[in-house]
């Protein structure tokens, strides 16, 4: 079983190296180390170029992230495909692990299983596993963004052609978009616990942490389509739609900060589809909650921003 692992690359010269290395170093024997950098201009592919033929590589012009992995995608000669962000990094026996597990399974489109997010500061780094909570409803776990981030899977090169490459179009919630695509297209998932694919946290000016508007609107996006597809099949159950709704609420209190009349909205949202939706979980402690069912979402904001600014303690 030959695995592809798939590099795209941009100004990412501090870290590449090492997310090479750990490709070259996997235990799985049968694998391939393909990098294309996306028209970096920091001296990226100086270090790409020093790996000579342990690895194919080439270069292109700017063009995005979907646009280079779906480039990746042509280039690779595997049946199964690993991506890897240029600064994240593997743990060497990660796709031995889900590739003997596939072997045992066979029936299946896409392994997931729980991405190992390292800090990293100049003061040092820490490691934290994102693990994926039972029960494994994967349309569920999509709602509640608790799908693993690109680089945890593995992907069947055959089903991520099948529901048309990676959207060019899509600037962030990436592997979102795409997760939903081979969900609505019937494509199987299963889940080996065992993690191996290190989610580098480093730096602030990535596109999600710089502009949390759009992030909102493109997943609010991915909710609806995957509430429309659920509803027109007839498998929107309580829980899958609480799951929306518990998204659409936390997206309610995050906006409410920047654009109140979305915030309301999406309230007005929830319970147009379910009255008695009830929130829980971080984003409404239990005396939000109190609020909040007594008093309404404005109020319990309200009350929640003179918390936040100390002007309670002061009246």
């Amino acid at each position: 079983m030959l695995v592809s692992i798939l590099i795209p690359c941009y100004n990412a010269r501090q870290w590449v190296g090492q997310a090479i290395e750990s490709a070259l170093a996997q235990t799985w024997p049968n694998v391939e180390v393909i990098v294309v950098d996306d028209g970096s201009t920091d001296g990226s592919f100086d270090v790409i170029q020093s790996y000579g033929d342990r690895i194919r590589c080439e270069r292109g012009p700017n063009r995005g992230g979907n646009q280079t992995r779906n480039r990746l995608l042509e280039l690779a000669q595997g049946e199964w495909v690993q991506y890897l962000d240029a600064d994240d990094y593997l743990l060497p026996d990660k796709i031995e692990n889900q590739a003997r597990f596939i072997q045992a399974l066979r029936d299946v489109d896409l392994v997931i299983g729980p991405a190992i997010w390292e800090y990293y500061s100049a003061d040092g780094s820490r490691r934290e596993i994102m693990e994926i909570p039972e029960p494994l409803d994967y349309w569920s776990l999509l709602a509640s963004w608790k799908l693993p981030q690109t680089g945890a899977p593995l992907w069947r090169k055959a089903a991520i052609l099948d529901v048309g490459g990676w959207d060019p179009k899509q600037p962030c919630c990436q592997e979102h978009e795409l997760y939903l695509r081979l969900l609505m297209g019937g494509k199987r998932f299963a889940f080996c616990p065992k993690s191996g694919a290190v989610y580098r946290q480093w730096s602030d000016q990535t596109l999600c942490k710089r502009d949390i508007k759009l992030v909102h609107t493109r997943r609010l996006m991915i909710e609806q389509q995957l509430e429309d597809s659920l509803r027109n099949r007839g498998e929107l159950t309580s829980s899958r739609l609480f799951a929306i709704n518990l998204a659409r609420f936390e997206i309610a209190r995050s906006a409410w900060a920047y654009d109140r009349a979305r915030s309301i909205g999406l309230i007005r949202q929830i319970f147009a589809t379910d009255w008695w939706f009830s929130p829980r979980g971080g984003a409404a402690p239990l005396g939000y909650r109190f609020v909040f069912h007594a008093f309404g979402f404005r109020a319990a904001e309200a009350i929640g921003q003179m918390l936040r600014s100390g002007l309670w303690s002061r009246t």
